[in-house]
This record gives structure tokens, C-alpha cells and sequence, in this order.
């Protein structure tokens, strides 16, 4: 069990749900964002204060680095320094790149890489301070190696400027007592069947099956531990062995 303080970003629905309410049910102290006017906070907030009654839902969409800035003084405010990010928010838009806006490439790049960057900037000050840190960024699956994929060019791009930038920040930080992975989630076709649904589910890779949000979030659990610090700048395919990407 851990009291550490953890934040998950996007934590109202989907993965980054079931992410928080695994981590509470660890010791895990939480904070999670939100996105104002989506969806409503309610659930997870109930879910998560089974185990942590101090939990805090912030409304936060993480647009720029003022906004980051914002969202770690406000945790630090309520819970205290921030010493797990668990960054798991970033739009997908599906089309080819002809039919691709600027609008659809500002939306991937800023809300993928450009989240990513400014969480980063505004959480990494404390943790060097306390020389600790354990921070959870998202990719593609196969990003890591570049693996294209059709209707998918700017997103893939972003993601895997996602992997690149966390694992040279990892480089960077580990002299400071803080690691940086990388989870890349593979064929979870319903962000919220458990393990035993999501075995019923038919999915193209070598188990036969799709993934579940319980198996990202094993993966993050085991990533923010604290006896894993020698384990810096991985990329966790949680993908039951598909190589190529999946969203």
C-alpha cells in the first residue's frame, strides 16, 4: 500500500478512470482533471472516495502551460505536491490526412505532445525538489517504432512525439530520482469491460481477445511503484503481442 499523492488527467471516464479508482484502491491518494463541459466528474469521484475520502476532481483541460501551472498549484493547494502524473488524456480524430483540417492537427499535436509538455514543465520543479517522481505519459501502440497507420497520420504522430520526449526526459531526470514510461494500450474495444468481459470480446492478436481497462491499469500500478525507479524510459505495450497499432 502507498500514500503517495497521485494525479490522473481525463480520469472522469474511460481508462483513466479505471486508472484512479486502481490506484485508490492501492493507498494512492488522488487528484484528477476533468475536462470542463464534458463528461461530469460524479462517478469517479464516488468510486475513488471509497478508498481515499479526500479525493479532488479538478475541472482542467490542460490547453496550455498556464493551465498546467494552474492544475498543479491547486492539487498542491488541497492534497500537497503532486508526486505521481499519470497523464492519460489526448483527442483522436480518425481521417485521412487530404481530408485533415489545421484545426485537426492543432487538436492532436496541442492536446497530445503539447499536454504532455506542459504537465511536465509544471510538475517536474517539485518532484526534482523532492527528489522523487514517477510520471505515466501515453502512446500508440507501436508508436515507439514509428508503426504507421491508415486515417491515423497526425495522431500517430503526436503519440509517437509523445514516446520520444518521455523517454528523453527520462534520461534527463533520473538523476533526480524520477522515472518516465510509457504505456501504449493495444485492442480495448470497451474502455470500461473488466478483464473477464473484455476475454468474451474476439479481437485480431495473439490472445484472441481484447484488453480491458484493468489490464492498462496493472500496468500503470506497476509503473509508479516505488521499488521500480531502476525501470526508466520503458514503453509497455499492454497489447497481448499486436504489433500493429490499434485505436
Amino acid at each position: 500500500m502507498s500514500s503517495r499523492l497521485a494525479l490522473v488527467t481525463g480520469a472522469a471516464s474511460g481508462l483513466a478512470a479505471g486508472i484512479a479508482r486502481a490506484l485508490a484502491r492501492d493507498g494512492y491518494r488522488i487528484a484528477f482533471t476533468y475536462r470542463p463541459g464534458g463528461t461530469a466528474p460524479d462517478a469517479t469521484l464516488a468510486a475513488v472516495r471509497e478508498h481515499d475520502p479526500g479525493v479532488v476532481a479538478l475541472p482542467n483541460a490542460l490547453e496550455d502551460a498556464a493551465a498546467a501551472v494552474r492544475l498543479v498549484d491547486d492539487v498542491a493547494a488541497q492534497r500537497g505536491p503532486i508526486e505521481i502524473a499519470v497523464h492519460a488524456v489526448g483527442p483522436i480524430v480518425v481521417r485521412s490526412f487530404a481530408r485533415s483540417t489545421w484545426d485537426d492537427y492543432r487538436a492532436m499535436i496541442d492536446g497530445n505532445l503539447g499536454s504532455a509538455v506542459a504537465l511536465a514543465a509544471a510538475v517536474l520543479p517539485s518532484m526534482r525538489e523532492r527528489r522523487y517522481g514517477r510520471l505515466i505519459f501515453f502512446g500508440m501502440n507501436g508508436s515507439h517504432t514509428t508503426q504507421p497507420a491508415k486515417l491515423m497520420s497526425i495522431y500517430g504522430a503526436a503519440k509517437a512525439g509523445v514516446v520520444t520526449f518521455a523517454r528523453t526526459l527520462a534520461l534527463e531526470e533520473a538523476a533526480n530520482g524520477i522515472s518516465v514510461n510509457v504505456i501504449e494500450p493495444g485492442d480495448i474495444r470497451d474502455k470500461t469491460a473488466t478483464r473477464a468481459a473484455a476475454a468474451a470480446i474476439p479481437a485480431d492478436n495473439p490472445t484472441g481477445h481484447a484488453g480491458s481497462w484493468e489490464d492498462i491499469a496493472a500496468a500503470v500500478r506497476f509503473a509508479v511503484g516505488d521499488d521500480v525507479g531502476f525501470c526508466n524510459g520503458m514503453v509497455l505495450g499492454v497489447n497481448g503481442g499486436l504489433v500493429q497499432p490499434h485505436e
